[in-house]
C-alpha cells in the first residue's frame, strides 16, 4: 500500500537505530539546533546504545533532521516510519540524554550483538498463522487493548520492565520452539528477541519495522490487524490507514479514551476519568481543572497553551506521571 499524502502539512516520522554513539552527549545541542531551525516538533533520545524517538513537522522539516542524523555513518542506515495528520500532533521540542533508548532494565542486552530474526510486513501473515508459532505482543497492556493482531499473546505488563518477568513466568525455550514479537515500530522488538536468545531461545522472529510498517504495507482486505494502533503523541491511535484514530486521551493518567466512556461521572476534561479519578488527590485535581481552564482561554484567544510557568510544568509532569502508574496497576 502507497500512501500519498502531499496535501497534508504534517509528516509525523517514528525512527531509530541501535548502535554504538560513544559521544551522545555531544550529539545533542546540534540535533536539538536543526530540529528548531526547521520547527521540527517532538522528542528525540540519545544513549550510548543509540537513538529513539518521535518527531513531527513539515516535509522539509523532518528530511532535514533525517539528512543531519544520516550524514553521521553511524546512522546512515537509521530507520524511520512515516505516517501523516492535519495538524502538529507535538507541543515541544526536546533531545534527552538517556542510559537507554528503551528501558528493558536488564544488563547486557545489545541487539547489536545478538537479535531475533527480522520479518517483512508481507510475510508477516503467513508466520503468525502456523499453528507451531507463538505470537506476543510485546507492548503495554493499555496498547494491546486498543488493538492487536489476531491470536497474540497479551503478557498484560505496565512498562517494558515487566517484560523479562512475563518470560520466566510464561515461556521455556524447550516447550517454545518458535516466538514471534511485535511492537508499535519495531524497537521493542530489537531488545525483546536479543533478551529471549539471551535466554536460549533459538527460533525467535520479529516484526521488521513494527506494527506501523505493517500498516503501510500491507492492504487493510489482507490485514491481520485488528483494532487500531496506539501512537506516543497527541494523535492517541491511528487507523489502517495510518490516519488519525477513533481514540482521545485522558490528559491526567494518559491512558486512551472512548467517546462512550467520557459519559463516565469521573470523567472530567483534563482533569480525571473513570480509570485514574480514584488515584489522583484533591490538590491533583484542583491543580489539573486550573491547566485545562487555562488552555481553553489561550485556545479562545487563538492561542497555544503549553502550560504556565517551568517549575507549574515540572510538577504537573511528575503528578501525571504518579497518577499514570497509579491508575495502571488496576488495569487489566
Amino acid at each position: 500500500m502507497t500512501l500519498s499524502h502531499t496535501d497534508t502539512p504534517v509528516v509525523v516520522c517514528a525512527l531509530y537505530k541501535f548502535v554504538t554513539l560513544d559521544n551522545f552527549e555531544a550529539l545533542r545541542r546540534p540535533l536539538l539546533d536543526v530540529m528548531l531551525a526547521n520547527d521540527v516538533k517532538g522528542t528525540l533520545l540519545l544513549a550510548i546504545e543509540g537513538i529513539n524517538g518521535t518527531v513531527s513537522g513539515s516535509r522539509a522539516g523532518i528530511d532535514a533532521v533525517l539528512n543531519h542524523l544520516r550524514s553521521d555513518p553511524r546512522l546512515a542506515q537509521l530507520d524511520s516510519k512515516e505516517s501523516f495528520d492535519d495538524q502538529q500532533p507535538f507541543y515541544r521540542t526536546k533531545v534527552k540524554l538517556k542510559k537507554e533508548i528503551v528501558t528493558l532494565g536488564v544488563p547486557g542486552i545489545d541487539p547489536q550483538r545478538v537479535v531475533g530474526t527480522y520479518v517483512k510486513p508481507e510475510h508477516w501473515n503467513d508466520l503468525i498463522s502456523d499453528p507451531e508459532v507463538l505470537v506476543i505482543d510485546t507492548r503495554n497492556d493499555y496498547e494491546v487493548e486498543i488493538g492487536s493482531f489476531k491470536g497474540a499473546v497479551d503478557p498484560r505488563t505496565k512498562s517494558f520492565r515487566e517484560f523479562p518477568r512475563f518470560v520466566s513466568d510464561n515461556l521455556k525455550p524447550e516447550q517454545h520452539k518458535k516466538v514471534a514479537m511485535f511492537c508499535t515500530g519495531g524497537i521493542r522488538c530489537e531488545k525483546s528477541t536479543a533478551y529471549l536468545k539471551e535466554q536460549g531461545f533459538d527460533q525467535v522472529y520479529h516484526l521488521e519495522g513494527g506494527i506501523l510498517k505493517y500498516l503501510e504495507t500491507v492492504p487493510p482486505e489482507q490485514s491481520l490487524w485488528q483494532g487500531e494502533c496506539f501512537v506516543f503523541d497527541n494523535r492517541v491511535t491511528v487507523n489502517h490507514n495510518l490516519e488519525k484514530g477513533e481514540y482521545d486521551q485522558c490528559h491526567a493518567c494518559r491512558r486512551p479514551i472512548t467517546e462512550q466512556e467520557k459519559e463516565h461521572k469521573h470523567y472530567q476534561a483534563g482533569v480525571s476519568c473513570h480509570r485514574c479519578y480514584e488515584a489522583l488527590s484533591t490538590d491533583q485535581k484542583r491543580r489539573f481543572a486550573q491547566r485545562e481552564k487555562q488552555i481553553r482561554l489561550a485556545r479562545q484567544r487563538g492561542e497555544q497553551h503549553l502550560g504556565g510557568d517551568q517549575r507549574s510544568l515540572t510538577q504537573q509532569r511528575r503528578a501525571e506521571k504518579r497518577a499514570h502508574k497509579n491508575a495502571q496497576r488496576d488495569q487489566g
